[in-house]
């Protein structure tokens, strides 16, 4: 026993209940798999629906892709409480998730402009739909990458 009153395995398994808590709240935080198909197809719409240039269209496209936006969000912050915790995210969590969003951005840009330089009809929509399909398919290991990193983060704040 130490002074404190405190055994070695008593401390070790205080420990370990801390590190599961923290894992559990990094888990509970992260977006969940549905949101990246979900957010791409909203984007996908909104922008074939504003491509089509017909009013009626792009009013209903506007409406309907801030309504599914407004419920994807709300779902994920409220019910999944989805949360940057600067605590837990460190610096290469929030470069990583930097990089992500900049090689979203230029995939889908890239691809619009080749789908316009190759004379396809509505080459924002193909932009955003290759933006969609890459959300879908490297959102979760993103999400895995982000668990990764903030769980390997020392339990002491102040580390890097």
């Amino acid at each position: 026993m130490t002074e404190s009153g405190l055994t070695p395995t008593a401390a070790a398994d205080a420990l370990a209940e801390i590190q599961a808590r923290r894992d559990q709240a990094v888990t509970a935080t992260l977006v969940p798999d549905w949101y990246w198909p979900t957010l791409g197809g909203l984007m996908t719409a909104f922008t074939a629906a504003v491509e089509s240039r017909r009013p009626w269209l792009v009013a209903v496209g506007s409406v309907a892709y801030a309504i599914g936006l407004a419920a994807a969000v709300a779902r994920v912050a409220l019910l999944h409480r989805a949360q940057v915790r600067n605590s837990l995210i460190g610096v290469r969590g929030a470069t990583a998730i930097v990089g992500y969003v900049l090689a979203l951005v230029a995939l889908g840009l890239s691809a619009g402009f080749a789908a316009e330089a190759a004379g396809m009809s509505w080459p924002a929509t193909v932009g955003a739909a290759t933006t969609a399909g890459a959300m879908t398919a490297t959102g979760h290991p993103m999400m895995g990458y982000l668990r990764r990193v903030m769980t390997a983060r020392p339990l002491v704040s102040g580390g890097r």
